[in-house]
């Protein structure tokens, strides 16, 4: 069954909620034809750098509601749990580089969309000749041996948010926010907790729980966590997570030795009570006391949530008193608390009871043949990714948010709405140029990044030429591109496995008189092949990555529709007697 939520779509609420946001604060506006969020007064900002965040909705008040003077110029926001567009980031990149501002930090969580779509768009702004940086965060503490993805992004990133934007006010330079920010993010980390999952409008929820378990170490996409634990209090839950995120053991771990001085982020993951809230807080400031850290300063609300997730996360920065002071730093963004600027620890937490009064006396193209060929082979292809969306989706449920079919059937719907517009090019090169910039607006995801990024590379060897050679050229161009980004190797149990067994078996395509159909034949069963057997391996890259391989015994869902869309080509180019 799935969850109730008061939208007025599922495929409007991101649009919705940031419009609201908007609506009831006169210091934002919106860029048209973008889900995205400027300071109202981004013409002040003439001479500064400009800083840009965001991400999937569904995490609010993150980002958006964190810009404002002080903070973040502008936030990028995506459907719920969704990496942003390429486009959207590129625009707000554009209108903030259009207002005066001397250069962008991109400030992106550790997400393989996020890092590919923000990574791409800074690609292309920087070939537009705007000095645009990337700072990559990643402060999850919940992994003992660290995975080849990395450290997620959680909480931690909106005191990057904070430290960054402090420094920007001040007029620092790009080059060195970008240093003094990159350094900070190393200096914390971050742990979440949960008493059950959360539920993409629309959608059931991503994980169960029985009645006496939490979840440790979990996302803020409704991912599973680390392990499970029995239920237990508040001062125990507490006490097992700062032991977790600071123990030397760990390798993910923030070092907080005696005598440390930090910043505490006390963040409601979005369905936690404040009531609840209160008593966390209170079992992390006195079990840091008790081990000797000085709480310098210590935030409790709520910042970056999932969606309607009972839960909280703790976060810790290590702090001196340069860094405390671009905390401290004034800023209008109204997600931000009213924080004093005093110290947590070593201040008085009561004072005397009154005495007793004396006793009173009683008182978020062209046409031909090839044309016509392509058209039938992309209505082909679509029309499998529509049939297999329910199976791609229970494929995805074991490794996070189920929406792996539901992403290749926007992407499907997308191709063939743009085929009603009329034929598309004849030419291959402009053909997945034009494939590839659809899917990166429409597609979403990671999926969506990582085709785009494929069919971009693909493209460029077919501008030159368009036989069989050049074809294997381009699918050795389009897996190149999608491990440099997507940090993806072949048995990392990813879409990539498919794709790669493919493009091996093509390279005879560069042998004179090769067979092409031949060639292809034995390329779709070795892309099926090398499918089927992800089920058996261990996730390197990708959401999948957080996941336990005990818990990972089907196929991964990108590999198998990766697959199907190479079987789909050929069976189109069997018909046809290709």
């Amino acid at each position: 069954m799935t969850s109730k939520k008061l939208v007025n779509s599922v495929a409007g609420c991101a649009d919705d909620a940031l419009a609201g946001l908007v609506a009831c604060n006169p210091s934002l506006q919106l860029l048209q034809g973008h889900r995205v969020a400027l300071r109202s007064d981004l013409d002040s900002l003439k001479g500064r750098v400009a800083l840009l965040s965001g991400g999937g909705s569904g995490h609010e008040p993150a980002h958006a509601g964190f810009i404002g003077k002080g903070m973040l110029t502008g936030v990028i926001a995506g459907a719920v749990f969704t990496s942003p567009a390429v486009g959207s980031i590129l625009a707000a990149i554009r209108a903030v580089a259009q207002a005066g501002t001397v250069g962008t930090l991109l400030i992106v969580k550790n997400y393989t969309g996020d890092r590919l779509n923000f990574g791409l768009a800074r690609e292309q702004a920087r070939a537009e000749g705007i000095p645009v940086e990337m700072v990559v965060v990643g402060d999850d503490s919940a992994f003992t041996v660290l995975k080849k993805a990395g450290r997620r992004g959680l909480c931690g990133t909106v005191l990057i948010h904070k430290v960054a934007g402090a420094l920007a006010e001040a007029g620092v330079g790009l080059e060195e926010i970008t240093d003094r920010v990159s350094v900070v993010a190393k200096a914390m980390g971050t742990l979440g907790v949960s008493l059950s999952s959360c539920s993409v409008p629309g959608s059931k929820p991503t994980f169960e729980l029985s009645a006496d378990e939490v979840e440790l170490g979990l996302g803020i996409h409704g991912e599973a966590g680390v392990r499970r634990i029995k239920m237990a209090t508040a001062d125990e839950i507490v006490a097992l997570m700062l032991d977790h995120m600071t123990s030397s053991s760990n390798a993910s771990h923030v070092p907080v030795p005696p005598g440390s001085s930090v910043v505490l982020m006390v963040n409601n993951l979005g369905g936690l009570s404040f009531l609840e809230l209160g008593i966390i807080a209170d079992a992390a400031v006195c079990s840091l006391e008790g081990r000797g850290v000085k709480i310098a300063r210590a935030l409790v609300g709520t910042f970056m949530s999932a969606l309607e997730m009972p839960g909280v996360s703790l976060t810790l920065l290590l702090v001196d008193e340069p860094l405390l002071k671009l905390i401290d730093a004034e800023t209008t963004a109204s997600a931000w608390p009213n924080v004093a600027k005093v110290w947590v620890t070593g201040r008085k937490r009561s004072r005397a009871a009154p005495t007793e009064p004396l006793a009173a006396p009683d008182s978020t193209t062209a046409a031909g043949e090839a044309s016509k060929q392509m058209v039938l082979v992309l209505e082909w292809v679509c029309t499998t990714l529509l049939g297999l969306e329910e199976h791609l989706n229970a494929l995805d449920r074991a490794a996070g948010d189920g929406d792996c079919g539901t992403t290749h059937s926007r992407a499907a719907r997308a191709i063939q709405g743009w085929l009603k517009e009329g034929p598309p090019p004849a030419s291959p090169a402009q053909l997945l140029s034009k494939l590839s910039f659809l899917l990166l607006e429409k597609m979403g995801g990671s999926s969506g990044a990582l085709y785009g990024l494929f069919l971009t590379a693909a493209a460029q060897p077919l501008k030159a030429k368009t036989d069989l050679p050049a074809w294997s050229a381009a699918m050795d161009a389009g897996l190149e591109a999608m491990q440099k980004y997507g940090k993806a190797a072949p048995g990392d149990r990813t879409m990539l496995d498919s794709l790669w067994a493919a493009g091996q078996e093509l390279q005879a395509w560069k042998s004179p008189g090769a067979n092409m159909l031949q060639i292809l034949t034995k390329a779709v069963k070795s892309a099926e092949a090398a499918a089927e057997a992800t089920k058996n391996m261990e996730a390197g890259a990708g959401r999948a990555s957080y996941i336990s391989s005990a818990r990972l015994d089907q196929p991964d869902p990108g590999a198998v529709a990766a697959a199907a869309i190479l079987r789909a080509i050929l069976e189109v180019l069997q018909s046809q007697g290709a």
